[in-house]
């Protein structure tokens, strides 16, 4: 029965130091925070397939979220450890989405014009940016728009609603359905 009552309070320790971030800008207790979280978070990224370079990266960025949001922070709805890995999450979810916008983005940018034969690789992401601009060729006109707009330019899906005047759910709806025929007209590109 101690432990349990030690690791409570261990809980209400974190939730205090988040506070006193918040309150007075506490460097000890964010150091200790940042100890004691960076390399669980570093971990928990990993875990969830994050490359160790990348996991390093986003366990500081979700620590220095902490400092800056610790005003945020509610310990009425969640313990300072469920807010902490869920801003990791989050952090990992807008990095894997930015990947897949950059490349999803070079893959249709028209190449630059060569004087000479290309590289046999730089003939492959030839290749390839042509069959991912035929795929969206094949995509109906409010699919290949949402796209475009998602990936291309890099706007928030609510964002394009607004933009389009159409429900987010009809964003996301016709996104999915893109994603799923662009996958289908791909087939070995994803």
């Amino acid at each position: 029965m101690a432990t349990i009552e030690g690791a409570k309070e261990g809980v209400r320790d974190h939730d205090r130091l988040i506070e006193a971030i918040a309150a007075r800008g506490d460097r000890e207790a964010f150091k200790t925070l940042f100890a004691h979280y960076a390399p669980r978070v570093k971990a928990f990224l990993m875990r969830s397939g994050t490359p160790a370079d990348l996991a390093e990266e986003l366990a500081q960025e979700t620590l220095v979220t902490v400092w800056r949001k610790a005003a945020l922070f509610d310990a009425s709805k969640a313990g300072a450890s469920a807010w902490i890995f869920a801003i990791a999450r989050n952090l990992r979810i807008d990095a894997a989405r930015r990947q897949r916008r950059e490349a999803l983005h070079a893959m249709a940018e028209d190449p630059e014009p060569e004087l000479s034969p290309p590289p046999d690789h730089d003939v492959e992401a030839g290749e390839r940016q042509q069959r991912v601009r035929a795929a969206l060729d094949h995509l109906p006109g409010e699919q290949r728009r949402i796209v475009e707009l998602s990936f291309f330019e890099g706007r928030a899906h609510g964002d394009i609603a607004g933009l389009l005047d159409i429900p987010l759910g009809t964003v996301k709806s016709r996104l999915r359905l893109a994603m799923n025929r662009m996958r289908v007209l791909l087939g070995d590109l994803t």
